[in-house]
Formats: structure tokens, C-alpha cells, sequence
């Protein structure tokens, strides 16, 4: 592991006192122990992502690496979950909401000196939206019938339909402007317009990124010349890794139940902040016993959210009731619809044909989260006649494949992390196999408008239905765990979207 420490000073020192030819007062200027420690950075991550595209690809470590580092979309979203201008200054809608408009900024140039323009922007989003797009989030796309560019600032968006949540959408990861000459290498080597640039990657370990010198947004360029993204998943290691200095910070801590070790550190702090990681327990709802919605209902009644939250992650953690968390707009406490009540599990069960219970199996995947959830989910599903098996599913490759591509399975666990995405359970196919055409017509009603308060509303009826269709027993919403050096200053410590943006991040020495 690379140590953080004086080492490279000391050599540069001895470099220094060597050479005759430098005035002293250069030697003095160089010799300041702290200034090289305050514009490097080693930074944790649990999972290392598989490539560096995240147009491409949708695990989420994709984007904490490269979503405004290295690229950067027509807008933004910030550490408040708001939308904000990036490369696009400015943008309008007309008024039947067909049209979009975005004025573009001059100036700015990709990586690889390749001006950002008005054909670059149409390229990306022609590439997200094309026949032979992988893009993650290609739906998004859908709506864009047409695209003009009639001058080199000015892009224009013609839609088939109302698409209220666009904008939102082209904030994402997946919505990313690319360069047309490099976008078929950014899996490996990753060229966007952002304040950082790709400098390399070492499988298995590390991937390093250096200051964009020649940053187009002044007010935004990064204060660091160098981060290092380090890969490790063992929590122990993590901590070890923290205390020992190797690591400067781990914004997403995978521990909770080691969190506590880190009190009293004379150099290190902890940040407990929100994110929208949401934890559930998907069936299948074209499965037996699973299609009967009362069978769903009773398993849900049959948890005690909080000894779920206590067992698998020490506490730290909120309950939900519907897929949307407590960060989302327009969200509703829905952990009353359907809560703990063992007799009216029961109840159900009888009424649903199995008052004896019945035997399935939850595919787990190796998430701490999930195996601790599931053990604690079997004991109660045992209080009510249910016997549940847990299976480890190695993840993502075969729990991608059971899942998500073979719907073999009766019941998954895992954290659902992409902001907003109630929307999920109106598509089809997924994994939850739920069809419910009221749901589906609340959600096309939401793209409707882009009024935040009517879509306010309808999200709210759309918890309240998920509440109680329940074609996932709603858990809890995982915190953001960081613990950092203390001299550290900028990082996020929520995360409305899966992130570590670093362009405001510095030393305060």
C-alpha cells in the first residue's frame, strides 16, 4: 500500500541540499514539509469498478471514481440533491414541454485538448440514445426524438413526450458528455472535460487521477494535484489501512460495527451522513407463493424494521416503507402501512391458504448487509410457521444472472442505490416481475409535469401503493459512513447520488 507520509519530502530535502545551484531562498520555499501533503490525497473505496465509463456500465463505483472528476454532464447534481448548470449554462423549456434548449459554455476542451461543443454534446447523448446504445440508463434517452444544433453553443432537444424528470436525468452519471475520438477507450482510459484527469490504473489496487491544469470552470478547479482511488474490501484491512495513515479517508465506510474504533483518534473524524442506499428484499412476484399479495403483506408485518437496522448494521440506519427515502422530495413515512404485528402476519398467511407456512430461499449476495439482514429476517420469519434458507450469490456476476437475466430465484436482498428510481417497479421487465397499472399510470403521469409539487403528489401516491402491494418488504435506508483525517476539508458527507466528488476537497494546515 502507498503510505502517506514526509518520505518523498525528505528525498526532495536531500535532492535540495545537494544542488549547489539553487538560491536559498527557493530551497526554503520548497522545504515546507506540509505543502506536499496538502495537495495529495488516498482515498478508499470498498469495490473497485470493472471499467471507468459509467455510459457504459451500471455499477455505481464507476461513477465514485470518474462523475465529476473526470466527467462532467450538461448539468449537475449537488451535495444538496439540487440540479445545477455545468456545461450547459443555461437551458429553456417551451411551454407544452417538448422542446429543450440548453445554451452551452465556450471555451471548454476535453482532456485531450478536443473542444466541448455543440456537436460533441449531440454526439452524447446520439450515443446514449442510439439502437446500439449499453448506455445503463438508456431509457432516460427514450423520449429525445430529435436533436438540432444550430449553432455551436446551442443544443436542442426535441421530445416525443413530456419527459418531467429529463433534467434531472442528464445530471447522472450515465448522462455524461464524452469526446467523440475517445469515447470507445473511456472503459480503460476515461477522457472527459472535468477538473481531474485519468493518470492510471492498476488493477486490482489503485486508479490515480492528477489536477486538470487547464480546467475551464475557475471557481470549481481542484484544489488537489493528485488522488489516489484505493481499492479495498476486507473492513478490517480498511480500518487498518486508516489508522496506520495508508489511507487518508473512506467516505463509504463498510463497517458500522467498527465505527466506534475510531473515537478518540487524535488524527482521524467520522461523519455519519445520508445517502440513498435502500435496502429491500425483492420476490418474485410471478412466483408462488409470492403473486398472493397477502402472503407479501404478512412477511412484511412479520419484521421488526429497527432489530433488522440493530442486527445488520449496529443501529445506524432508517426505516422505510415504500422505495423512496427520507432525502427524496415528496417523501412519506410509509413504515405504518404494514408494520411489525406477528398476529396479523399470521392472520394473513391463513387467509392467504398457508397456515402452516411455507419454505422458500433469499439469494443473498456477499454484502455484510445482506447476509446480517437475511439472518435476522429468518428468525422472524420462523415466528410466524415461514422457513426461509439463505443462499450466498456470489455478486454482481451470478447474482446478475439469477436474478436480474433468469428471474431464478424466490426472494433477493440488496441496496438499491440510484437516486429517485421508484420508477423502477413500473419497468418491464425487472426483476420484481410486479405489474400494477395503476402504478405504471403514476408514473407516466410524473413525466408529465415539471412541477415539483405535483410530482410531489404523485410520488406520494405511488409510496402509498408500493406500501401496500409490498412487492418488496422495505427495510431500511443505509447512512453514509466517512471517517477521514481531520485536516481534510470538502468532502460530501451525504450522498444524494453515489459519488466522491473531489473538486472542492483541500488540506487545512
Amino acid at each position: 500500500m502507498i503510505k502517506l507520509s514526509f518520505a518523498p519530502s525528505a528525498r526532495f530535502f536531500r535532492r535540495l541540499s545537494l544542488g549547489a545551484a539553487l538560491s536559498a531562498g527557493l530551497v526554503m520555499t520548497a522545504m515546507t514539509p506540509a505543502e506536499a501533503a496538502k495537495t495529495t490525497l488516498n482515498l478508499g473505496m470498498s469495490v473497485e469498478p470493472a471499467g471507468l465509463d459509467p455510459t457504459i456500465a451500471a455499477p455505481v463505483a464507476i461513477g465514485q471514481v470518474t462523475w465529476q472528476n473526470v466527467f462532467e454532464g450538461l448539468v449537475t447534481i449537488d451535495q444538496a440533491g439540487k440540479i445545477q448548470p455545468q456545461l450547459a449554462k443555461s437551458w429553456e423549456i417551451s411551454p407544452d414541454g417538448l422542446t429543450y434548449t440548453f445554451k452551452l459554455q465556450t471555451g471548454v476542451k476535453f482532456h485531450d485538448g478536443e473542444a466541448f461543443d455543440a456537436a460533441s454534446a449531440k454526439f452524447s447523448l446520439d450515443r446514449a440514445r442510439g439502437a446500439d446504445s449499453v448506455n445503463p440508463q438508456k431509457r432516460f434517452f427514450a423520449s429525445i426524438a430529435s436533436i438540432d444544433t444550430p449553432d455551436t453553443e446551442t443544443l436542442v432537444l426535441h421530445l416525443s413526450a413530456p419527459t418531467g424528470s429529463l433534467i434531472y436525468w442528464l445530471g447522472w452519471p450515465a448522462s455524461v458528455m464524452v469526446a467523440p475520438t475517445t469515447a470507445a477507450d473511456d472503459k480503460t482510459t476515461p477522457v472527459g472535460t472535468g477538473p481531474f484527469k485519468f493518470a492510471s490504473w492498476a488493477k486490482g489496487d489503485k486508479v490515480e487521477l492528477t489536477r486538470n491544469a487547464d480546467y475551464w470552470n475557475k471557481d470549481a478547479a481542484a484544489k488537489l494535484d493528485r488522488v489516489t482511488f484505493r481499492f479495498i474490501a476486507d473492513p478490517q484491512a480498511q480500518a487498518a489501512a486508516l489508522k496506520s495513515g495508508d489511507l487518508d479517508a473512506f467516505p463509504e465506510f463498510a463497517a458500522p460495527e467498527l465505527m466506534s474504533s475510531f473515537d478518540g483518534d487524535a488524527r482521524l473524524v467520522t461523519r455519519i451522513g445520508n445517502t440513498e442506499l435502500k435496502v429491500v428484499a425483492g420476490m418474485n412476484t410471478a412466483k408462488k407463493p409470492f403473486d398472493d399479495k397477502r402472503v407479501r403483506q404478512a412477511l412484511m408485518m412479520a419484521i421488526d424494521r429497527k432489530m433488522v437496522i440493530d442486527g445488520a448494521w449496529s443501529g445506524l440506519g432508517t426505516p422505510i416503507g415504500s422505495h423512496y427515502t427520507p432525502n427524496d422530495p415528496g417523501y412519506q413515512d410509509m413504515t405504518n402501512v404494514l408494520p411489525y404485528d406477528v398476529e396479523k402476519a399470521k392472520a394473513l398467511l391463513t387467509e392467504a391458504g398457508y397456515p402452516n407456512g411455507f419454505t422458500f430461499t433469499i439469494k443473498s449476495p456477499q454484502m455484510a448487509y445482506a447476509p446480517r439482514s437475511a439472518q435476522v429476517m429468518q428468525a422472524m420469519f420462523d415466528e410466524i410457521g415461514v422457513t426461509m434458507n439463505i443462499e450466498p450469490t456470489e455478486f454482481p456476476a451470478k447474482w446478475v444472472q439469477d436474478i436480474m437475466k433468469d428471474r431464478n430465484f424466490d426472494m433477493t436482498i440488496v441496496a438499491h442505490a440510484e437516486p429517485l428510481d421508484i420508477d423502477i417497479y413500473g419497468r418491464d421487465p425487472y426483476y420484481f416481475n410486479y405489474k400494477n397499472p395503476a402504478f405504471n399510470a403514476l408514473m407516466k403521469k410524473v413525466q408529465e409535469t415539471t412541477d415539483p409539487v405535483a410530482q410531489n403528489t404523485i410520488y406520494g401516491e405511488a409510496q402509498k401503493i408500493l406500501a401496500e402491494d409490498v412487492p418488496a418488504l422495505y427495510l431500511f435506508v443505509m447512512p453514509k459512513l466517512g471517517v477521514w483525517d481531520k485536516k481534510l476539508k470538502g468532502l460530501w458527507e451525504n450522498e444524494p447520488i453515489p459519488s466522491n466528488v473531489l473538486s472542492g476537497v483541500s488540506w487545512d494546515e
